[in-house]
């Protein structure tokens, strides 16, 4: 094995705290950290001095603008043409809408005035029932105030029939005329 020729670096004691603790920190020993650090710089070309890392920036500037680009491709790809479908299927779903309810209106309203003129119908038709029914009672009450104006005739011309019956030729006329007056009389109390 060839042996490693080791040079020193001197450095003030306030940057050997810092060194200490990026060793600690990292887990690993002095030398590997300084190796790593020499061949980290030298690989990256970066000035340790310069604080910005204008390398690190343009890498985020670069993944910045792919991500930007990303977006924008599927925002005309994707995001544009959907938004323009849905508008155009929004729209066409108001017209369904618009006519679906100016039909169903149109055909609700039909109903109602047709069942407005029903219900006029049927209660005309209840009307009409009921005067049929008043009268229908009216005659049923006639025909059996009939039935009794022939009983109380028949009665009256009975009596009239035994009166006269029982007249004989010594009856005077008064008398007759008497008895014609009563009969008469009930047949216009009837």
């Amino acid at each position: 094995m060839e042996q490693e020729t080791l040079r020193t670096v001197k450095f003030p004691e306030s940057v050997a705290d810092k060194f200490d603790k990026i060793a600690l920190k990292l887990g690993r020993s002095k030398r590997q950290v300084f190796t790593q650090m020499v061949d980290y710089f030298f690989r990256s070309k970066k000035d340790p001095a310069d604080i910005n890392d204008e390398f690190l920036k343009n890498t985020l500037l670069k993944s910045h603008k792919d991500y930007i680009g990303f977006i924008r491709t599927q925002e005309a790809e994707l995001l544009i043409p959907i938004k323009t479908d849905v508008s155009r299927m929004l729209d066409a779903l108001g017209r369904v809408i618009q006519s679906f309810n100016g039909q169903v209106l149109k055909q609700n309203d039909q109903i109602f005035n047709h069942q407005k003129l029903l219900l006029g119908n049927q209660e005309a038709q209840v009307k009409k029932f009921t005067q049929t029914d008043e009268l229908m009672r009216r005659v049923f009450a006639s025909l059996h105030t009939r039935e009794q104006l022939k009983e109380k005739f028949l009665d009256i011309f009975e009596d009239y029939v035994k009166v006269r019956n029982s007249f004989n030729i010594t009856t005077s006329a008064k008398e007759k005329e008497t008895v014609i007056q009563k009969v008469r009389q009930k047949i216009s109390h009837l």
